[in-house]
């Protein structure tokens, strides 16, 4: 590691005054060039965080170290031109001066190409450095994927959350560094700036410390031999070289894999194949952990190393005619380094390579025949256990799914969840040498108002029967009934029945990242005409982010087959496992046409209120009051212990 950061430097910014400060005479450059000599790991930084993100890492590297140079004034700085305010993070009026030339640098650098360029966004004459490749070191997959969301703002909505973060600027003083530096509308850069998450730790990652640097020799051979024409010459036969080695017609610069941006030792070994991690078959028997890290590298074309070397770059640089997608809050960028092979064969006409790299599950699908046209599709699933590392898509093809299942599954099932008789028979599925399931019919994409059967998979192993559903995603959703917080059952005929009238209501869950959805029916409410008991059951859906959790409340009267979604709520903690609990009420039309409030709390509620359309109270968990037709009421649940809380939705 090559560490560029003056010995004497201290990497704090300057200390914060308590007023605003503003110098009479102006600022002498040698108060600028204190200030920057002193803090200049910081404001490199600064300017590495500020540049677009489609520059390579090495190039980011020296243009940071540039900009940052060149923002010591010629001159002496009028009043006029340094910031009023000194407050935040600056201290002295020379820091403030150079971070608003570094920011204006750094905008001028990412803004619209002219005719004549800026000085920022030509290569930078100094510093250079020959015979090496400088760059910082990889960081992790927070980094990883705070980079693809800071690359997708604008360069001054970048440089509002870096300001906010690296430099601990309040808004009010972010704006009015934007301003200095030439941004037109601030208000709309910090505004564009809350769409990312706060973050602001990583900011001081060493992924984004362009002084704590890596450093590689450039190829000794030519740099001895040749001369600055001969040298350009090396370098057109490096690209050629590199364009021989994509194996195939259309894996060229215009084809799947798109020409390298950037190169370093992880990125190197990352699209190397033979430095996938592979487990031992058995390894999963003695693992601490049965999830996606104890699965064990299986398919016939495990061993083809052209196509695991064309998967690898293309998941690194996918090119224009690549199909992408992404389950949501799944980032989309290449490995870290190498990633550990799942599987690698043929299915359904296509060859597949399956990878995962500790946060995603990748799929790779180039065709048998040919190598025009590639698909990648990533899905998040860190956090997996046994029961949500069972199964992954391999292929679709005609409405059928096939699976490649955990070593630890040891028999398959097709399940229609709506069948009842003969329709809830299983549909054994034939698992091949390779983990790889016969097909089995998807769920039928519901047309509005109609679902007639949903077709779900059924794995048995030591841990009993599990049930996955598929959602349109690469790790099918995991079906769970209990209490919140329980250790998943057994799936047996009692779980299938209480999910019947249920299953439907999961069409609304496609494509959303859902890890698992839990069943819990919280109570079961005798109907105030006296034909039976109605039951109440809460649906709660987990995600692989954490974010985007759902909680439905259903209602099934007797005699009623599909049960009614009474309300919702997103981004909840009710029917979870942090606070199992939940209150939902519902309008219901008894058979004299009479209509009543129904409400029911989970089982730790004490009192029930409604409010609104319709006023009751009724003590204990269920409540019944006498209502009009499209009356709305407001909900509220005192608990046991005296706290209170709002019905669901």
């Amino acid at each position: 590691m090559l560490n560029v950061q003056p010995q004497h430097v201290a990497s704090r910014p300057p200390a914060r005054k308590a007023r605003p400060h503003r110098t009479g005479g102006g600022l002498d450059v040698e108060q600028a060039e204190a200030a920057l000599v002193e803090h200049y790991p910081r404001l490199v930084r600064l300017a590495y965080l500020l540049l677009p993100a489609d520059l390579d890492r090495g190039r980011r590297v020296l243009v940071a170290h540039a900009v940052t140079q060149r923002a010591l004034p010629k001159g002496r700085t009028p009043p006029s031109v340094i910031p009023a305010q000194a407050q935040g993070r600056e201290g002295d009026p020379g820091y403030a001066v150079v971070r608003m030339r570094i920011v204006r640098a750094a905008l001028e650098a990412g803004g619209k190409r002219r005719l004549l360029p800026r000085l920022s966004q030509l290569p930078p004459l100094l510093p250079q450095v020959w015979g090496l490749r400088l760059f910082p070191r990889s960081g992790g997959a927070g980094e990883l994927a705070l980079e693809q969301r800071l690359s997708a703002l604008s360069p001054a909505g970048r440089a509002a959350y870096v300001l906010r973060g690296l430099e601990r600027l309040p808004d009010d003083e972010v704006r009015e560094v934007l301003e200095s530096a030439g941004v037109e509308n601030p208000y709309t850069a910090v505004r564009e700036a809350d769409k990312v998450p706060v973050q602001y730790t990583l900011l001081d990652s060493p992924e984004f410390d362009p002084c704590a640097l890596q450093a590689r020799p450039t190829d000794l051979m030519r740099r001895r031999q040749h001369t600055k024409a001969a040298l350009a010459a090396a370098a057109a036969a490096a690209v050629c070289a590199a364009l021989v080695l994509m194996p195939g017609e259309g894996w060229g610069p215009d084809g799947a894999a798109a020409p390298p941006y950037a190169s370093n030792p992880a990125a190197r070994a990352a699209l190397d194949p033979g430095e996938l991690t592979r487990v031992a078959p058995g390894a999963w028997k003695t693992s601490a952990r049965l999830d996606f890290s104890a699965w064990p590298a299986r398919g016939a074309l495990a061993d083809d190393e052209p196509l695991l070397r064309r998967a690898l770059a293309v998941w690194a640089r996918p090119g224009r005619t690549v199909q992408v997608s992404a389950t949501t809050g799944t980032p989309s960028g290449g490995p870290a380094g190498p990633p550990q092979l799942l599987y690698a064969g043929e299915v359904d006409g296509a060859r597949v390579v399956l990878l995962h790299d500790g946060l995603r599950i990748v799929r790779y699908a180039e065709p048998a025949t040919g190598t025009t046209g590639a698909a990648l599709d990533f899905a998040r699933v860190d956090g997996a256990s046994d029961v949500t590392a069972g199964a992954v898509v391999v292929g679709r093809s005609d409405g059928n799914v096939r699976y490649l299942l955990a070593p630890w599954v040891t028999g398959a099932a097709g399940r229609d969840l709506l069948g009842t008789g003969e329709g809830a028979r299983k549909e054994p599925l034939d698992i091949g040498p390779d983990g790889v399931t016969s097909p089995l019919a998807g769920p039928v994409q519901q047309q509005p108002g109609a679902c007639t059967a949903w077709n779900a998979l059924e794995l048995t192993g030591d841990g009993g029967r599990r049930m996955v559903t598929d959602l349109g995603e690469l790790t099918p959703a995991a079906l769970t009934v209990g209490d919140p917080g329980s250790a998943p059952a057994d799936f047996g005929p009692k779980s299938r029945e209480a999910w019947r009238p249920l299953v439907c209501s999961l069409t609304g869950m496609r494509g959303q990242g859902v890890r698992s959805v839990n069943a819990w029916r919280f109570a079961q409410q005798p109907l105030p005409d006296g034909t039976g008991t109605a039951a109440w059951v809460c649906t709660r859906s987990e995600t692989w982010r954490g974010r985007g959790t759902q909680a439905l409340a259903h209602f099934r009267p007797p005699g009623v087959e599909a049960a009614a979604v009474t309300a919702k709520g997103t981004d909840v903690t009710d029917c979870g496992a942090r606070d199992p609990q939940v209150v939902a009420g519902v309008l219901w039309k008894a058979s004299s046409g009479a209509w009543h409030l129904l409400a029911a709390g989970g089982p730790r509620t004490a009192s029930l209120t409604a409010s609104g359309g319709v006023r009751a109270e009724a003590r204990g968990r269920f409540l019944s009051a006498p209502a009009e037709q499209g009356a709305r009421a407001d909900l509220e649940a005192t608990l046991s212990d005296g706290r209170t809380v709002d019905g669901l939705g």
